[in-house]
């Protein structure tokens, strides 16, 4: 979780983790390759660039973005890495998220 030490000393761990998850989660072109590797259900070396409408550099950005996040995991295999789902970060990513949304509201939404 990239956020400067004094800035992440006032949230708490539960916090962070899902903000990091919400900010791996927050682009198009990240959906898309974590559907693809839940699909696949496999590591997956060079399938990702031909899959998706975006270079491999532009994939190579997102992929260490889901990394950095925990939800996704590398092997180097030869000259390539192939890419998999993180199973238990997956579980608490779940977990993470419907917690903070299923959090009733303590009132209306539509106060303004």
């Amino acid at each position: 979780m990239k956020m400067g030490t004094t800035k992440t000393k006032d949230y708490t761990e539960r916090q962070l983790r899902v903000a990091a998850y919400a900010k791996a989660l927050a682009h198009p072109a990240r959906i898309a390759i974590l559907e693809l590797l839940l699909e696949k259900d496999a590591c997956v070396c060079g399938d990702i660039v031909q899959e998706l409408p975006i270079s491999q550099s532009t994939v190579s950005q997102h992929l260490r973005e889901l990394k950095e996040a925990g939800l996704i995991k590398g092997r180097v295999e030869g000259a390539s890495v192939c890419y998999c789902m993180d199973a238990r970060e997956w579980i608490r990513a779940k977990a993470a998220l419907i917690e903070l949304l299923d959090r009733p509201a303590a009132g209306p939404f539509d106060c303004c």
